[in-house]
């Protein structure tokens, strides 16, 4: 498991630990999270802890030391260096936090696991999301059509990425 402890001014991000995993599953189950990524159970975040391809970190606020939520990163093996962004959930909602994330996502992606093309899918439905990724880099590339079923309904998810030239831009602009 690569070893992550990355910080910006309000928040920490660091590998996710045993005993991390109930504040991980109840976070991803709060009604306003629930409805825009998959459920795993406790059992599935822990093994994701051990696989080579994955990195499970949590997000700590940096004034209490509590997490806020929690980052699963994955294609670490990928030989074409492209990282996906598989799922981020933030807790408190409102507060930056989640934009503090995505900034210290990329500088972990292009920075120390040397990724070419960090990507991410968000459901269609899912504005707020599509919104912070736009105004941090990412570009649309298409739409996987109803390829999702949540709650009898089928919804759609966007494909988006940065490259790592596009992230050493932003940085230097």
């Amino acid at each position: 498991m690569k070893e992550i402890v990355e910080k910006s001014d309000f928040i920490i991000l660091r590998n996710t630990q045993e005993d991390d995993l109930n504040f991980v599953v109840d976070s991803e189950r709060q009604p306003d999270n629930a409805q825009y990524v998959d459920q795993w159970t406790k059992e599935q975040h822990r093994n994701s802890l051990f696989q080579e391809d994955i990195l499970h970190l949590i997000v700590e606020e940096k004034t209490t030391n509590k997490p806020v939520g929690y980052v699963i990163i994955g294609g670490l093996t990928n030989p074409n260096k492209n990282i996906e962004f598989r799922r981020v959930v933030i807790s408190k909602k409102g507060k930056g936090l989640g934009r503090e994330t995505l900034k210290l996502v990329k500088k972990v992606a292009f920075e120390q696991l040397n990724a070419h093309r960090l990507w991410l899918d968000v459901r269609h439905k899912n504005q707020r999301a599509q919104n912070l990724y736009k105004s941090e880099g990412f570009i649309e590339e298409g739409i996987l059509r109803e390829c999702i079923l949540y709650n009898e309904n089928y919804e759609s998810l966007i494909v988006m990425s940065i490259l790592k030239n596009e992230y050493t831009n932003k940085l230097n602009s």
